[in-house]
C-alpha cells in the first residue's frame, strides 16, 4: 500500500470508527460486533505505525492511549469555572426557587428551572475549535486547571471531532466518572497485586486523570457527561436547547434532565433520585437546580463564588450496618495511634466498605465497642467511611470490649498520652520505623534541605534495604551502596486531587544515584533556619524556625536554652519551648545534629535585629501578589521583624492579606467571603512605618 491509498483508508477507518463509537456509547445501539469493531480498530493502528506521518491527533487510536505525560501544564480557564451553592436543606431549596421567582416576576417573566443529576466526578472543561477537541483542563482553583488532554481523548464518550454543524469556538464543562464496573474491576486487580484500594469512585476518577501513561488511563475505562456549553454569544435561548444541540454533535449529555415549572415538580424530581440513585451505574451526590433561560440567568448574575441562578441540593450521607471484625491500630508519622476498624464487606455509598476509621481511645469508650458488634457505618463527605453507632441489640453477650493498646504495635513501645490531647503516641521517635520514615521524608522535603532526587518513594526504598535509620544517614550513602537497588512500591499519585495510591517502579540506576549524591552534596548550603526547621521539632514550622533562627543564631544556643529563655523569642510559646527542650534533652538527636554538622550542614548564621516596632505582634498575614518596594521574600521578612507571622492560605483566623498587583483571584474571593481586610502595599507601609530612606540603606527595618 502505498502512502495515498494508506491516507485514504486511515480516513474511511477514522470515520467509520467514529461512527461505531457514537453509536455505541451514546445511542447505545451499537451496529457490529465487539470483534468486528476490534478489527477495525486493530487495522488503524497498523496503518498508522506504518506511516505515523498520517496519525491524526484526534484519531480513534488516542482512545487506547500510549502517550507519556511527565507534566500537567497549568492553563488559565477562558470562562472562571465557578462552584455552586450547596444546600442539604429542602427548605433552602424552596427559598431559593420563590427567591427567583420574585426577582425575574418584577418583570412579568414565567421562570423555569432544569433539574439535573448532580455526577460525583472530576470537573472538566473541554475546548473545541472547528469541531475537533484542542484542550481538557481540571476545574483547579477556578481561574486556571492542569491540561490533560492526552489523557481525556481516552475516554470515549468524549468526542475528539464534532458532528453536524456547530459553533468555531466554545466550551462544554463536564463531569468525568468512573462507572461503578470500572471502580469494581479496577479495587479487584488492585486486590489481587496486594495493593491498597481506591476509596471511592471520584477518588479513582481523579487520580486516572493525572497518570502519566494514557494507556493506563484507557485502562480504568472513565466516562463524562457534559452539562453546560459556553461561548461569547451564545445561539440558544436556554439551556435546555443549548444541552439538545450538543448531543446532536456528538456529546454524551445525561436522560435524566428535566424541565420543570414548579416547586412541586422539582421536589419529585429530587425524591425520585434520592431513592433510585442505588440503581444508577455510576455515582451521584444531589441534584442541581438551574434556570433555563439564558436572559433570566444574566439578570439574576454572579456573586464572587457561585451563580445566583443555580443551587445544588445535596443528599444526606447513606448509612448501612455491617459486623466489626477485628481493629487495626496504625502509627501515623508523628507518632499518633489511630484505630482503623476491619468490617465485613458492605456497599455503600457505590463502593464496598471494609475499613473506616475509629479516630481515637475516647472515641472506641464512648461507643462502648466490643468485638462482633453490628455498627451502623456512613461516608464523611461522601468519602472516608465513618462508625457512628452501634445497634446493642444485636450484641452477643459473651463479646469482648475492644481495648484500646498500650504499646506501639510496631516497635512495642509504651504508648503515652499528653494532658489536654486525645491522641495516644508511640514516644520513640528515634527508634520506629513510620516515624523515622516520616521524619527523613520532612527532612528532604522542598522547603527544608530540598533533595528532590530522593523523593518518589526512594527513601521507603533506601529504608528497607537497612541503608539509613536517621536523615543524618542520608550523608554516609555513596554510589556502590544505592546502585542496582530496585523495589515495586506504592506511593502517593502528587498529581491526584486526592491522593490516589498508585505502584511505582523505583530503580536505581547510573544517573538516579548521581543526582541524589548531588543534591546531598548541594544541600550542605541550605542555609541554618531551614536546617533547623528540617530537624522535625513537632509545632516549629517553616516561620518559626526562621525566628528562632534570626534570634539566637545558632544550634548551640538553642541547644542550651531553657524553656523560659525559648519562651522570650518571639511567636514561641510554653508548647513550643517544652517541644524545643524535649527535642535536645535526648540524646540521640543530640548525636544526629553533631553528625549532621560533620557533614558540613549550616548551624548557624548571623543573627538579625528584630525591629523594636512590633505593631504586627501576634497577626498572622497572607501575601499575595508583586510589589514595587519589596520582593516576596523581603515583604514576609519585614512582617516577620515587626512580629507577625507569615501564612500561606487564607482562613478565618487571617488578621488581614497584603495585595499587591495580580493578587491571586481565589485568594481575594476567599478573603472578602470571610471578611478579611485587604490592604494595598501603600496602606501596609503606613502601618509599619515604613519611608524609603530605610529601604535604601540595603536593610529591613
Amino acid at each position: 500500500m502505498n502512502i495515498d491509498e494508506a491516507k485514504k483508508r486511515i480516513a474511511e477507518l477514522s470515520e467509520l470508527i467514529d461512527i461505531h463509537n457514537y453509536n455505541y456509547y451514546i445511542l447505545s445501539q451499537p451496529t457490529i460486533s465487539d470483534y468486528d469493531f476490534d478489527m477495525l480498530m486493530n487495522e488503524l493502528i497498523e496503518l498508522e505505525k506504518e506511516f505515523p506521518e498520517l496519525a491524526s491527533p484526534t484519531s480513534p487510536t488516542k482512545r487506547v492511549g500510549g502517550d507519556i505525560t511527565k507534566l500537567f501544564p497549568t492553563v488559565k480557564h477562558r470562562y472562571p469555572m465557578l462552584s455552586l451553592a450547596n444546600s442539604y436543606n429542602r427548605d433552602e431549596i424552596i427559598d431559593f426557587i420563590n427567591r427567583t421567582k420574585k426577582l425575574l416576576d418584577e418583570n412579568n417573566e414565567q421562570v423555569e428551572f432544569v433539574c439535573e443529576l448532580k455526577f460525583d466526578g472530576v470537573s472538566i472543561s473541554l475546548t473545541y475549535e472547528h469541531g475537533v477537541l484542542v484542550r481538557a483542563v481540571t476545574r483547579g482553583d477556578g481561574a486556571q486547571g492542569d491540561d490533560v488532554t492526552n489523557n481525556v481523548k481516552t475516554i470515549k464518550t468524549i468526542p475528539l471531532n464534532l458532528r453536524g454543524s456547530y459553533p468555531d469556538f466554545f466550551e462544554m464543562r463536564g463531569e468525568i466518572i468512573m462507572p461503578h464496573e470500572s471502580f469494581n474491576r479496577v479495587n479487584a486487580e488492585r486486590d489481587d497485586l496486594g495493593l491498597p484500594l481506591f476509596a471511592n469512585c471520584r477518588n479513582a476518577a481523579s487520580g486516572s486523570l493525572k497518570l502519566m501513561f494514557s494507556k493506563e488511563t484507557a485502562n480504568r475505562r472513565l466516562d463524562n457527561f457534559c452539562y453546560y456549553m459556553m461561548m461569547d454569544n451564545i445561539p440558544y435561548s436556554s439551556h435546555y436547547e443549548s444541552l439538545m444541540a450538543a448531543k446532536n454533535w456528538g456529546f454524551n449529555i445525561s436522560p435524566h434532565i428535566k424541565v420543570c415549572q414548579t416547586i412541586g415538580e422539582i421536589e419529585d424530581f429530587i425524591n425520585y433520585w434520592d431513592v433510585n440513585r442505588k440503581n444508577l451505574p455510576f455515582d451521584i451526590d444531589g441534584i442541581v437546580i438551574k434556570v433555563n433561560s439564558f436572559s433570566q440567568r444574566d439578570e439574576l448574575g454572579l456573586t464572587s463564588k457561585s451563580p445566583r441562578w443555580a443551587i445544588a441540593y445535596k443528599f444526606k450521607a447513606e448509612e448501612v450496618k455491617t459486623k466489626l471484625l477485628s481493629v487495626d491500630f496504625q502509627v501515623g508519622r508523628h507518632g499518633t495511634i489511630t484505630p482503623v476498624a476491619n468490617l465485613e464487606p458492605v456497599q455503600l455509598g457505590g463502593t464496598t466498605v471494609k475499613r473506616a476509621t475509629l479516630n481515637n481511645a475516647d472515641f472506641i469508650k464512648q461507643l462502648d465497642l466490643h468485638y462482633d458488634d453490628t455498627v451502623v457505618v456512613i461516608k464523611g463527605g461522601e468519602i472516608i467511611p465513618k462508625i457512628i453507632g452501634i445497634d446493642t441489640d444485636l450484641r452477643k453477650p459473651d463479646s469482648q470490649e475492644v481495648e484500646f493498646i498500650k504499646r506501639c504495635p510496631k516497635c512495642g513501645a509504651e504508648l503515652i498520652k499528653n494532658e489536654g490531647e486525645a491522641a495516644w503516641r508511640c514516644p520513640n521517635t528515634i527508634g520506629c520505623p513510620p516515624q523515622i520514615k516520616g521524619r527523613i521524608e520532612h527532612f528532604i522535603g522542598r522547603k527544608a534541605m530540598n533533595i528532590e532526587s530522593l523523593g518518589e518513594g526512594k527513601v521507603e526504598v533506601i529504608f528497607d534495604n537497612h541503608l539509613i535509620n536517621s536523615y543524618a544517614d542520608l550523608y554516609d550513602l555513596t554510589y556502590d551502596k544505592l546502585y542496582g537497588l530496585e523495589k515495586i512500591i506504592v506511593v502517593d499519585d502528587e498529581y491526584s486531587l486526592m491522593n490516589e495510591s498508585v505502584t511505582k517502579k523505583v530503580s536505581f540506576k547510573e544517573k538516579t544515584v548521581t543526582n541524589i549524591l548531588n543534591s546531598l552534596i548541594k544541600s550542605r548550603e541550605v542555609p541554618f533556619s531551614r536546617v533547623l526547621f528540617a530537624l522535625g521539632i513537632k509545632e516549629v514550622g517553616e516561620v518559626t524556625a526562621k525566628i528562632i533562627a534570626n534570634t539566637m543564631g545558632n544550634i548551640d544556643a538553642i541547644m542550651n536554652a531553657s524553656v523560659e529563655e525559648l519562651q522570650e523569642i518571639n511567636t514561641v510559646g510554653p508548647t513550643i519551648a517544652q517541644n524545643i527542650r524535649d527535642f535536645f534533652d535526648d540524646e540521640r538527636n543530640i548525636q544526629i545534629v553533631n553528625r549532621l554538622r560533620e557533614f558540613g550542614l549550616q548551624f548557624e548564621q548571623e543573627k538579625k535585629t528584630v525591629s523594636e516596632n512590633q505593631v504586627l505582634d501576634g497577626k498572622s498575614i497572607v501575601v499575595s501578589g508583586v510589589f514595587t518596594n519589596f520582593s516576596r521574600d523581603e515583604i514576609k521578612q519585614v512582617i516577620e521583624n515587626h512580629g507577625g507571622k507569615n501564612v500561606s492560605s487564607i482562613s478565618s483566623k487571617t488578621d488581614f492579606v497584603v495585595a499587591g498587583e495580580k493578587m491571586g483571584p481565589e485568594k481575594k474571593k476567599k478573603a472578602e467571603s470571610l471578611g478579611v481586610k485587604i490592604l494595598t502595599e501603600t496602606e501596609f507601609i503606613e502601618m509599619i512605618g515604613y519611608t524609603p530612606q530605610t529601604k535604601s540603606t540595603g536593610t529591613l527595618f
